[in-house]
């Protein structure tokens, strides 16, 4: 498949900014965006996560969207995002135009605003329906200065942005449309955290997956979408080819409704399927960028995939969750765009704060950046709830 999905645009905000531009810079710094929830009203303040740093009126402005729309979060987060990637790509209006979004939140911060109003009062009924995912979707998508002509919302958890973009891939593929925007976006509401944190997997430190002393995940929030098309579209009207989408692969192994299989059979099934979609071979994989959520459960799992995937050419391996948070529905995008600034700026980000390798693993991640790597192919992986399990494979233009 190498070659017939190209990423033409791209467009990203998280705990480490806005824009490419930014989460690369951040990305190289070395320093960790994670903190206290400062635009969250929780009690929980004890616990760090990656909060995008912008108050709702601050996401309006950024978006240029309308004040006297109540949107979600979510839906403004997803803008800011999905317009940087329109506007990368540069695409004009004659091209037939989808928009995949993965998301599980949704609306939920207006509900919970609004819920004792609904129960007093009719007067804000009209607010309900911004609870549901699809509607995060459809206000993105009516945002673009495109017209788009098909839309859907993907919500597997922690897949959700992950199954979108391969969605897109494969709409590419059927020849249905010439331009594909996909991704998704999360942001962190009180069920959220709430949630995480009755799971008791929310580490009260900044998080370090893959490390022994690991002792469970940040929840983070953001928006990513890639723009793809096929390289002959892309060529005909002569857009720069940032990477292509080369293999995605998904499974469900149905383990367990929120641990992964300890012998990480539905992470080795998505890896495999990734790879015979590229048509690759694990010693082609130059760098995973792993799913690596900091649980004890979690990475092991992983751990013990990659460990039967690639023996002992265990390519570099990291997780770049500790920069912006576990992004749950929306994590599988912002690691891909992540994957492809790597691709581009030829580096590898650290995996922070580690210190101590698992001793069950047989590979330690990447502790520090690395720079000046050729980087022909990254693996990112989406592993969630429910053993929905997600590889991307992302490659160099340049092959």
């Amino acid at each position: 498949m190498y070659g017939q999905i190209a990423i033409t645009g791209a467009g990203i905000i998280s705990a480490l900014g806005v824009g490419l531009g930014q989460t690369y810079d951040g990305l190289l710094s070395d320093n960790c965006p994670i903190g206290v929830p400062k635009h969250l009203a929780t009690i929980h303040t004890n616990l760090p996560c990656g909060e995008v740093d912008f108050s709702n009126s601050q996401l309006y402005r950024l978006g240029a969207v309308d004040t006297s729309m109540v949107l979600p979060r979510s839906s403004l987060l997803g803008i800011v995002a999905a317009r940087q990637a329109e506007e990368s790509a540069g695409f004009d209006s004659s091209c037939r135009i989808a928009f995949i979004n993965g998301t599980t939140v949704g609306g939920m911060d207006i509900t919970e605003g609004y819920l004792l109003k609904y129960l007093e009062t009719d007067e804000y009924n009209n607010l309900i329906p911004l609870h549901l995912a699809g509607y995060s979707t459809d206000a993105i998508a009516d945002s673009l200065s495109s017209s788009v002509a098909f839309s859907d919302t993907i919500s597997t958890a922690c897949s959700a942005a992950a199954n979108a973009i391969a969605f897109g891939a494969e709409l590419i593929l059927s020849g249905r449309f010439d331009v594909v925007i996909a991704g998704g976006v999360e942001c962190i509401t009180k069920f959220h955290f709430n949630g995480f944190n009755s799971l008791m997997i929310l580490d009260n430190q900044p998080c370090r997956p893959f490390d022994a002393n690991r002792r469970g995940l940040n929840l983070g929030e953001g928006a990513a979408y890639l723009v793809l098309e096929s390289r002959e579209h892309a060529q005909s009207r002569k857009a720069p080819i940032k990477a292509y989408l080369s293999g995605w692969g998904n499974s469900c192994d149905a383990y367990h409704q929120t641990a992964s299989s300890p012998d990480g059979r539905g992470a080795l099934m998505a890896m495999q399927k990734a790879l015979a979609k590229a048509v690759l071979r694990a010693s082609d994989i130059d760098y995973i960028n792993a799913h690596g959520t900091g649980t004890q459960n979690n990475d092991l799992s992983e751990g013990v995939a990659l460990m039967e995937l690639f023996g002992e050419k265990m390519p570099y391996v990291g997780s770049t969750k500790c920069f912006t948070g576990h992004a749950t529905s929306a994590a599988g995008a912002l690691e891909a765009v992540i994957s492809l600034l790597c691709i581009e700026n030829s580096f590898i980000p650290a995996n922070l704060r580690f210190e101590q390798k698992e001793p069950a693993l047989s590979f330690s991640p990447v502790s520090k950046t690395l720079t000046g790597v050729e980087l022909r192919h990254i693996m990112s992986n989406s592993f969630g709830f429910g053993g929905n399990d997600t590889s991307l494979i992302i490659s160099s233009p340049q092959l």
